[in-house]
């Protein structure tokens, strides 16, 4: 598992949302600060009023919250829902834009997910992700989840259309 500060010292996205609301356009403020099934704790947040250019790689630390069933599936389920969160977002990294910026068309073409072991989804799991390519209107996204023992679950790849309207 590769280095990452505790989830306990981060802040959440939804309190990140609340910290840029008032820059947002009126339509996305109850987005960004409602209350959330899946909690994020992004490791370095990028301000998607002003994004800058970084390296193609991403952290972030998840978990449901609130009791779940022990069904592995469930969890499965979950893992797969929130594995496409800030995803696509690490392919813009490198060309200081994001999903706010006007004229920018993104979308997941394929996403694909890969369970290694059993975990649990309301445990803290690291989400490190990179993007080795993004060029010619396409950014590719690689991630790997792991528990907070540091062993690998399950790992992630995605193709994304990333272009000027």
């Amino acid at each position: 598992m590769p280095d990452s500060p505790d989830p306990e010292t981060l802040r959440s996205e939804q309190e990140w949302g609340k910290m840029m609301a008032s820059q947002a356009p009126e339509a996305l403020r109850e987005i960004m600060t409602r209350d959330r099934p899946i909690e994020i704790r992004p490791v370095n947040p990028v301000n998607p009023f002003q994004p800058d250019k970084r390296p193609p790689h991403k952290q972030s630390w998840i978990r449901a919250l609130g009791p779940l069933p022990d069904d592995p599936v469930l969890h499965r389920c979950l893992l797969t829902y929130a594995s496409d969160f800030s995803f696509l977002g690490t392919s813009l990294n490198p060309h200081g834009v994001s999903f706010m910026n006007k004229g920018l068309q993104i979308a997941s073409l394929d996403h694909a997910i890969w369970f290694h072991r059993d975990f649990r989804m309301e445990d803290w799991l690291l989400y490190d992700k990179d993007s080795p390519s993004a060029s010619s209107g396409r950014g590719f996204n690689r991630g790997n989840f792991f528990n907070q023992k540091g062993i690998l679950v399950a790992s992630t790849t995605q193709e994304a259309l990333i272009r000027q309207r």
